[in-house]
């Protein structure tokens, strides 16, 4: 592999992740299309691509991590059972699926279904008895919130399903502030990638397919491509009220499903 495509690779990666598109999915496709990797080759990197990702991540919410472990106010609490109980979640959906991974992948289906879960919200939302005061906090999650918000990460296993995009409608239809959706879908990301690069690590049986120099080059670029999206989001996220912001982030997702059925 040459370093220009390690460099894509991780701008894809850093770009694609925090967005309501599967950044595994377009990982994979652009290693199958163009490097020609077998899709277990691709699969296995597409999962440690994310770690430059998860690295931006804790970089970028390291006071709100170590709040979270000092549990020093009740929206700490509430975050670090959050972080447990949805991690233990998406173990429930997201181990058997990795092992089904090869026979079965309905990832555009379930984008297109996403998309349209997300506009749906952001019309409803546009009602006139929609306001803000309605929108919940983190500290307003019950504990079937945070299971089923585990559930719904553990889908993105599936090439074609984003994690973010998941995550981030369930906490949406939730009404929980977007703001808070988003560092939400942020913060549980980081055990999930953990466990994932180490699932695929113990049972991979062949050699790397990258270079250590490779490697470096692709984590360091998911990284700075990663740390600058999750700014970039943020912003994008306080600029816009609850319902554009549903609808516009619906509209990408549909997008991207059906663009393979067009080409």
């Amino acid at each position: 592999m040459e370093l220009i495509q390690s460099v894509l690779l991780g701008l894809i990666q850093g770009i694609v992740e925090w967005l309501p598109i599967s950044s595994e999915g377009q990982a994979m496709l652009f290693m199958v299309e163009f490097l020609r990797l077998s899709p277990a080759d691709a699969l296995s990197l597409a999962i440690f691509l994310h770690l430059g990702t998860m690295l931006a991540v804790i970089l970028k919410f390291r006071i709100k991590f170590l709040n979270v472990i000092g549990r020093h106010s009740k929206s700490d609490q509430t975050l670090l059972r959050i972080i447990v109980i949805s991690t233990l979640a998406t173990g429930i959906t997201g181990v058997p699926l990795f092992f089904l991974l090869k026979s079965f992948n309905q990832g555009d289906i379930i984008m297109f279904l996403i998309g349209l879960m997300l506009i749906l919200t952001g019309i409803l939302l546009r009602a006139p008895d929609s306001t803000i005061d309605k929108y919940k906090q983190i500290e307003d999650m019950k504990m079937r919130d945070m299971i089923f918000l585990g559930l719904a990460q553990g889908l993105s296993i599936l090439p074609g399903v984003s994690r973010s995009g998941t995550t981030i409608t369930f906490l949406l239809l939730r009404k929980l502030n977007q703001r808070a959706a988003l560092e939400v879908s942020f913060l549980i990301s980081v055990p999930a990638v953990l466990g994932a690069v180490a699932l695929s690590l113990l049972t991979s049986s062949s050699q790397p397919v990258v270079s250590l120099e490779n490697a470096i080059v692709m984590i360091s670029v998911s990284f700075l491509a990663g740390y600058a999206a999750i700014d970039v989001l943020l912003r994008f996220s306080e600029r816009l009220n609850f319902s554009k912001f549903c609808i516009i982030l619906g509209l990408i997702t549909i997008g991207v499903a059906v663009l393979p059925w067009i080409i």
